[in-house]
């Protein structure tokens, strides 16, 4: 108990005001020290039942309290279910710390149940890993993995770190009275007040409400057919930038950049107007962030014909030195003046081809062409112009199609209104409910998730939370076209339209299911909205975010394909 006491108090002097438990047994001394220190005010506890939503609602905790969380499992199989959580954190750059309960040395190797080998179980996807002896005082452990998570090792980006801690028996506090009163009655369903936590020093995992102030600086002289790429995690740093140059902005949703008089909406179908057989080519490219969502973008980044620029003023987890093809500039006057200022009449182009595709856009997403059936993209643009009507709330993007559906709908705002998340560290449809969880704990925000069927059944175990966890802020809206959608739109899509391959296709991607989603919320506890008209989807997006909410939006896959021909078809001329 000694030594799990020294854990959470290092904890609490590094800044973690989070931490997700998934109980077990051989953790059992760390829980009792965490609940003491709940019990004080000194932090806050989430319990999940599964180590799997645990990891993921912990990366969302951290994303959305912009600070390290920690996540407590058990021994065995138990901290193998954090993996997928931690690969996130590590290509995110996002400062999960896994505390790890393990056996004693003398158990190990020898039979024991539920011993494995733990330390370094996550390779080279922590930034520190480091193994705390039964009885040795774990603060020196604590204090070097919290370094390395917030990025402070030189040149090492921020990102995850393992302290696997080993406890021999007795597991729990002493029941003579000296210590039983260290732990005070919680009241059920009660919440604890976060402590102070000290942000983290960021690369990339959360954007800033606002760039980041630079000097008074002189407009480079020189003048180019520059456009500016915002990725993930470039943030409105982007958006200032392109403003400043007068350059176009092409930015994902997830940037927090997809805003200002700047900012190209279906960009991706517009390239094409600005290829090099056009009257204005494209000359230069200017990267922020890590662009994930386009085959499009991917072709113009790796045009060499082109002159390009990866803008990197601190080490990001997401490549390796050495292995793109762009200019890597570290300093931002370096950067202007290599874009230089948009030359007349440049970004007026775009943005006028922009605001003819909008309502392109507009007619090729009306539901009367899909006869009555709501589409991805109709879905996405409807939900994007609900979300910027809640400033300050969080809007959460699934992977596969629903990104890409608001990457192509979402029409850009005047202002930055939303914290825009996604978890495209590695892209994963895995633990997306648990993370938009933890958005909403940390943030204590109306948090939005907009995801697809299959990606919400994955993460199905993330609806359940005990009574007496703290309550959340969260509406799920559901596209539920029974299956995977995204592959209809992938070259897999071409192979269904062949007799001898549609089977295949369809059982294998396509992957059917007959789930009833409403019968899944009630045993949850969740309230569930069933959407089949356009009318009764925004009816439903108009409400307010409170409490549990899933939102399911009946839609088909048939079709998709041709959807997206018809839009790419309008977009174009």
């Amino acid at each position: 108990m000694d030594a799990a006491r020294y854990v959470v108090d290092a904890l609490e002097r590094a800044g973690v005001g989070h931490v997700v438990v998934a109980p077990g047994s051989r953790s059992a001394p760390l829980v009792y020290a965490l609940a003491e220190a709940e019990a004080d005010g000194r932090l806050s506890v989430h319990v999940r039942i599964d180590e799997r939503v645990a990891g993921f609602t912990a990366l969302g905790l951290a994303l959305g309290s912009n600070s390290p969380v920690a996540v407590l499992t058990t021994s065995g199989t138990a901290v193998g279910n954090l993996m997928p959580a931690v690969m996130e954190a590590n290509h995110a750059g996002i400062p999960l710390i896994v505390l790890s309960a393990d056996r004693p040395e003398e158990l190990r190797g020898t039979g024991a149940n539920q011993t494995t080998q733990q330390l370094d179980l996550f390779g080279e996807h922590v930034r520190f890993a480091t193994d705390v002896p039964a009885g040795t005082d774990p603060t020196s452990a604590i204090s070097t993995a919290m370094s390395a998570a917030r990025g402070r090792l030189e040149g090492i980006p921020a990102g995850p770190a393992q302290v696997n801690l080993a406890f021999r028996d007795p597991l729990t506090p002493a029941l003579d009275g000296s210590e039983w009163e260290r732990l005070l009655p919680v009241v059920e369903g009660s919440v604890v007040e976060d402590s102070a936590v000290e942000p983290i020093e960021t690369t990339g995992s959360r954007s800033p409400t606002a760039p980041q102030a630079r000097p008074a600086q002189a407009l480079p002289s020189s003048s180019h057919r520059t456009v500016v790429v915002a990725g993930h995690g470039a943030g409105p740093e982007a958006e200032y930038f392109a403003r400043l140059l007068g350059l176009p902005l092409l930015a994902e949703p997830s940037s927090n950049a997809r805003f200002g008089p700047n900012a190209v909406g279906p960009y991706r179908l517009l390239l094409e107007q600005f290829g090099p057989d056009s009257a204005q080519p494209i000359q230069r490219v200017v990267l922020f962030g890590r662009p994930t969502l386009s085959r499009q973008i991917s072709a113009l980044l790796a045009d060499t014909s082109l002159e390009r620029a990866l803008f990197l003023p601190t080490p990001v987890p997401w490549f390796e030195a050495g292995r793109r093809t762009e200019l890597i500039l570290t300093q931002w006057d370096q950067l202007m003046g290599f874009a230089g200022r948009g030359p007349e009449g440049w970004l007026q182009a775009w943005q006028g081809a922009s605001a003819k595709a909008e309502v392109a856009l507009d007619t090729a997403l009306d539901p009367g062409l899909s006869g009555g059936v709501l589409t991805g993209p109709r879905v996405a643009r409807a939900l994007w112009a609900r979300a910027q009507q809640d400033p300050g709330s969080n809007l959460m993007l699934g992977s596969s199609n629903p990104v890409r559906d608001v990457d192509l709908a979402g029409r850009p705002t005047a202002e930055n209104r939303v914290d825009v998340y996604a978890n495209r560290g590695l892209s994963g449809i895995d633990g997306t409910v648990s993370t938009a969880s933890g958005l909403a704990l940390a943030t204590n925000r109306p948090t939005r998730l907009l995801l697809g069927d299959v990606t919400f059944l994955h993460d199905s175990g993330a609806l359940a939370t005990g009574p007496a966890e703290q309550p959340v802020q969260l509406q799920i809206v559901v596209l539920n076209d029974a299956g995977g959608g995204i592959f209809s739109v992938l070259e897999h899509g071409r192979l269904a339209q062949a007799p001898n391959y549609a089977s295949a296709v369809e059982r294998f991607f396509g992957t059917p299911h007959t789930v009833q989603l409403a019968a899944l919320a009630t045993a949850y506890g969740w309230e569930h909205t069933l959407v089949n008209t356009a009318a009764e989807l925004d009816a439903a997006l108009a409400a307010p975010v409170h409490g549990r909410h899933i939102i399911e939006v009946a839609a088909s896959r048939a079709g998709l394909r041709e959807l997206h021909a018809r839009i790419s078809k309008a977009l174009a001329v």
